[in-house]
């Protein structure tokens, strides 16, 4: 998108319309269904999102529309026409529905949303929002969270609506919402969750007037349902730059109804009893376990890099010599992090592996300049299972100090560790680790059925494998037998 002079808004919206313009242009996906919506006697308009992205440069195939057709109308006219069509948000006025189209000299798969114009408000009790239609695309766009998310293109005449000043916020780089930001929040108290999410995914600044009211009415927020939240926590945790929008949650107390064991990392410190700040750490390590992602984001080890520590709290103790102690905060940490994400609703799957993790981001430092036994490295990877990866990410990222000479030491350790990883995995599949022998074999060498005392010898080949590593099938078997001679 050409660069237009910032101190002519006028030339600005000329270029970005264009922009819009040729985007839509060579889409032809969009006029082909307003057309089927004119038709239909029914107007539609790419809507919100979409066309910040149009307008930014970066429009991709998930595209939003608006219309005064009835969900029922709009079903009509998609069904025909659509590869695919979804009713999951028709209770909200949405239809969703998947079309594939050839576009330039390739096939393209496109995720449309079409919804009816809308009001949403929530009564002061209520987890869900009361969905009532509207009758223009006016009144649509003034229920919108921000303005920079209230413009509109109506199609196929590609007609720029913007009657809040979405496309001068845009060129600001600033979250304002359309109406005051009571009203606003009012409507839906996710709205202040999601000025902290478009903050880190836009990396805009946020409206001081919007801030206000985020403090003022953070209190909200706690009739919005837990999975609701943990969408837009979630969002803006995967986001190019999380810790401004983290830090406007902390700033606003939304982060006290929503995460509190976020700001309560603030510590207080005194000049007697120093440690580092752990909300400022935590911050960093989320930053330093991004830049170590290398495949697209990861929200398991975001998450777990931000919550690594959030047991400090609950085990400082201020010691004799001056120090600061936190023994045991990672144990602690872990089931803070399980309840947690239990209560925002995470799957158990990943509610397992992040406090996994936070129980696990200490272990290495254990490990020294590499005294660690062969048996301890295989402990450590067995232990880790499927999280080794992120767990060595998160590890390198738990490192945030200042000296050069300490970091860099701890690097070469890490280092030293992972290398003898990968020697013990070329030479033992430690990727696989399991007894040498089978609980079939325990059986038939044993002559028991199967029963407690199987797991019982299992669990003693395990221990077996992992201290002195891989056993020849006979010195296997000895030790088995000799460890059933000791139980009798």
């Amino acid at each position: 998108m050409p660069n237009a002079n910032e101190d002519n808004p006028r030339a600005l919206s000329q270029v970005q319309r264009r922009a819009v313009s040729e985007l839509l242009r060579v889409s032809p996906v969009a006029d082909d269904l307003a057309r089927r919506f004119q038709e239909s006697g029914f107007t539609l308009a790419l809507v919100g999102g979409s066309v910040r992205d149009a307008l930014l440069g970066r429009l991709g195939n998930d595209l939003d529309f608006t219309t005064d057709a009835r969900p029922e109308d709009v079903l009509k006219i998609v069904r025909p026409w659509a590869d695919s069509v979804w009713e999951v948000g028709i209770a909200f006025g949405t239809v969703g529905l998947q079309k594939d189209a050839r576009v330039g000299d390739a096939d393209q798969r496109f995720q449309i949303e079409v919804t009816t114009y809308r009001s949403e408000a929530y009564d002061r009790t209520s987890r869900k929002p009361e969905v009532s239609y509207g009758d223009s695309i006016e009144e649509d766009l003034v229920r919108r969270d921000f303005t920079v998310n209230a413009m509109a293109v109506a199609l196929p005449q590609k007609e720029f609506i913007d009657p809040h000043g979405g496309l001068e916020d845009l060129s600001a780089q600033v979250l304002r919402t359309p109406g005051t930001p009571q009203e606003s929040f009012s409507d839906d108290p996710l709205r202040m969750l999601r000025a902290a999410r478009f903050a880190a995914q836009l990396d805009f600044d946020v409206d001081p007037d919007v801030v206000e009211a985020v403090k003022d009415m953070s209190g909200r927020i706690e009739i919005v349902s837990a999975e609701r939240v943990r969408d837009e926590l979630n969002k803006l945790i995967l986001s190019a730059h999380p810790r401004k929008g983290l830090a406007l949650l902390v700033d606003t107390g939304l982060a006290d109804r929503v995460l509190p064991e976020l700001p309560a990392l603030r510590l207080e410190s005194d000049e007697h009893h120093r440690h580092k700040d752990v909300y400022e750490h935590s911050l960093t390590v989320l930053e330093q376990a991004i830049d170590l992602e290398g495949n697209g984001p990861d929200l398991v080890l975001r998450l777990a890099a931000l919550l690594h520590d959030i047991g400090k709290p609950r085990t400082r103790r201020f010691e004799k010599d001056g120090r600061v102690s936190f023994h045991h905060h990672e144990v602690v940490g872990a089931k803070l992090t399980k309840k947690r994400m239990t209560a925002l609703k995470y799957s158990n799957e990943m509610v397992r592996d992040v406090s996994r993790l936070v129980e696990l981001h200490l272990r290495f430092h254990g490990y020294g300049t590499g005294e660690w036994t062969d048996s301890a490295v295989r402990r450590y990877v067995r232990d880790a299972g499927p999280l080794l990866d992120r767990l060595h990410k998160l590890t390198r990222s738990d490192c945030t100090t200042r000296n050069k000479r300490k970091a860099s030491a701890l690097s070469r350790a890490y280092d030293g560790l992972e290398e003898r990883i990968v020697q013990l995995q070329e030479k033992e599949e430690l990727d696989a680790i399991r007894p040498d022998l089978d609980g079939n074999q325990i059986q038939e060498i044993l002559g028991v059925g199967p029963g407690p005392v199987i797991g019982a010898a299992y669990t003693f080949l395990l221990e077996l494998r992992l201290e002195n590593g891989p056993m020849e099938h006979d010195a296997a078997v000895a030790a088995l037998k000799e460890w059933w001679t000791a139980q009798n």
